[in-house]
C-alpha cells in the first residue's frame, strides 16, 4: 500500500485540465513491429488508446520569457510535462523539472539566472549544478537525461568542453556550446511504484512473457526437462542462442564514444 500512496501523492501536483489539443498527435498502433511489419520488440500489443504529446526538447525560442500554466501527465514517458506560454502567446510542452510550479517564469538564453527550469549553454553553468535534457550537438535538441528523477552534475569546465557526471556514474565531456536545462527531471517516485497486478501492464500495452525453461527444446535453448529444472547451460541464452547476460550492447564504433571519459561503475553484488 505504501507504493500506491507514493503514486497518488506525486500526481496530486498535476493540474486538472484536458491536454492542449494543438499539441496532440494520434498514431496507428504498430505493437513492436518495424516498417516491414516484422516484430522487432517482443511482448507488445493491446493497451488503452493514448494520444502523443509533442514535447519541445530543443526549446529554440531564445530570450523570450515563458510562464508555466499547467503541469500534466504524459502517457508516453515516465516524467511529467509542463505546458508553458511564451510572451508572444505560443504554447509548448517541455519536460517538467522537480520543484517547478504553476505560475513560475522560465527563459531560454545563452546565460541567465541559475533557476529551476531555465535553459542555457553548458559553458555558462557553474560547477556543481544539476542539469537535464542535455544536447550532444549544438542545435540538435536535448538527447540525454530525460527520464523521471534523472539529472547530470556539472563537474568541470575545460576548454571548449563541459564535464558531466550522469546518473549512471558515467563521466562525459560535452561541447560547451550545447544547451541544458537547470534542475532534475520530475517524478522521482516513479521507481517506487508497484505495478500491483498483471492487468495494469496489459493496459500499458505489455503482453505476457513466458520463461524459456517452461518451453520445449525446439522453442528455446533453456527448454526441456521434467518439472522445474535448471537451464543446463554454462550461461543463459536468448531464444536465438546468443549470450543473454554480461555482454556489452553498446556499438564499438558509436560516434559518441569519444565523449566518454569514465565508464559507469559496476554495482557490487550482494
Amino acid at each position: 500500500m505504501k507504493n500506491l500512496k507514493l503514486k497518488s501523492k506525486s500526481k496530486k501536483l498535476l493540474t486538472k485540465k484536458e491536454p492542449e489539443k494543438s499539441l496532440l498527435l494520434s498514431f496507428k498502433k504498430r505493437a513492436g513491429r518495424a516498417r516491414s511489419g516484422r516484430i522487432t520488440v517482443r511482448h507488445k500489443g493491446g493497451g488503452v488508446k493514448k494520444l502523443y504529446r509533442i514535447v519541445d526538447f530543443g526549446q529554440n525560442k531564445l530570450n523570450i520569457p515563458a510562464k508555466v500554466i499547467a503541469l500534466e501527465y504524459d502517457p508516453y514517458r515516465t516524467a511529467f510535462i509542463a505546458l508553458i506560454k511564451y510572451q508572444d502567446s505560443e504554447k509548448r510542452y517541455i519536460l517538467a523539472p522537480q520543484n517547478l510550479k504553476v505560475g513560475d517564469e522560465i527563459v531560454i538564453t545563452e546565460k541567465s539566472e541559475i533557476k529551476v527550469g531555465n535553459r542555457m549553454k553548458l559553458k555558462n553553468i557553474p560547477v556543481g549544478t544539476m542539469v537535464y535534457n542535455i544536447e550532444i550537438e549544438p542545435g540538435r535538441g536535448g538527447k540525454m537525461t530525460r527520464g523521471a528523477g534523472s539529472g547530470a552534475k556539472v563537474l568541470a569546465q575545460e576548454g571548449d568542453y563541459t564535464y558531466l557526471e550522469l546518473s549512471s556514474t558515467e563521466v562525459k565531456k560535452i561541447p560547451g556550446e550545447c544547451f541544458a536545462s537547470i534542475g532534475m527531471v520530475s517524478n522521482p517516485e516513479h521507481i517506487f511504484i508497484d505495478i500491483g497486478k498483471a492487468g495494469s501492464l496489459r493496459l500499458k500495452g505489455i503482453r505476457p512473457t513466458v520463461r524459456g525453461t517452461a518451453m520445449n527444446p525446439c522453442d528455446h535453448p533453456h527448454g526441456g526437462g521434467e518439472g522445474r529444472t535448471g537451464i543446463g547451460l554454462k550461461y543463459p541464452k536468448t531464444p536465438w542462442g546468443k549470450h543473454a547476460l554480461g555482454i556489452k550492447t553498446r556499438k564499438r564504433g558509436k560516434w559518441t564514444n569519444k565523449f566518454i571519459l569514465q565508464r559507469r561503475k559496476k554495482k557490487k553484488r550482494k
